[in-house]
């Protein structure tokens, strides 16, 4: 049996500069420079978690909250938020640095999925996660309801089978 990791276990955090190359016309990061980013930060998360191979396999939530200007220091944190069979679901926060002060302010945020991946490219058992702080705590619970939203859209669950989706209506 494979030993429970946490959410720390597979803490990735990049950070690095917004260049004018990156950049829109209006001197902000380009939206697929910052996907690009977060699923590099996302998928050694995972890898470290799952010790295995690992294929992105769905952008479940993606959120430009705030534009990320030119020269900005910009941080991607990736944590695996819940492991499945095969599959893990990593959140990433996305901060940057004020120039003056110091202070990190959350711009950005996605959800991401991995599965492990064996030599051959079959999917393989991951361990799976134990949260530990308040937040990964949220983060596991509401990663179960995303996954059966998730299945159900794409026509893989019967909406009736959807648990945690239920537990949502009911009084």
């Amino acid at each position: 049996m494979m030993e429970a990791k946490t959410p720390n276990d597979s803490k990735t955090i990049m950070t690095d500069l917004v260049l004018p190359s990156e950049t829109n016309p209006l001197n902000n990061l380009f939206g697929g420079e910052l996907l690009a980013r977060m699923d590099r930060a996302a998928s050694i998360a995972a890898r470290r978690h799952s010790r295995r191979i690992v294929v992105t396999a769905s952008i479940n939530h993606v959120a430009f909250n705030r534009a990320v200007p030119l020269g900005s220091v910009v941080t991607v944190e990736a944590k695996v938020s819940r492991a499945f069979n095969s599959s893990m679901e990593v959140y990433i926060d996305v901060l940057i640095d004020d120039l003056e002060s110091g202070q990190k302010t959350k711009v950005n945020e996605a959800i991401y999925t991995f599965v492990a991946m064996d030599e051959t490219g079959n999917p393989v058992k991951v361990p799976i996660l134990k949260p530990e702080t308040k937040e990964e705590h949220i983060r596991f619970d509401g990663a179960l309801r995303r996954k059966q939203l998730s299945l159900v859209l794409a026509g893989k669950m019967n909406p009736n089978d959807a648990t945690e989706l239920k537990a949502l209506f009911e009084d």
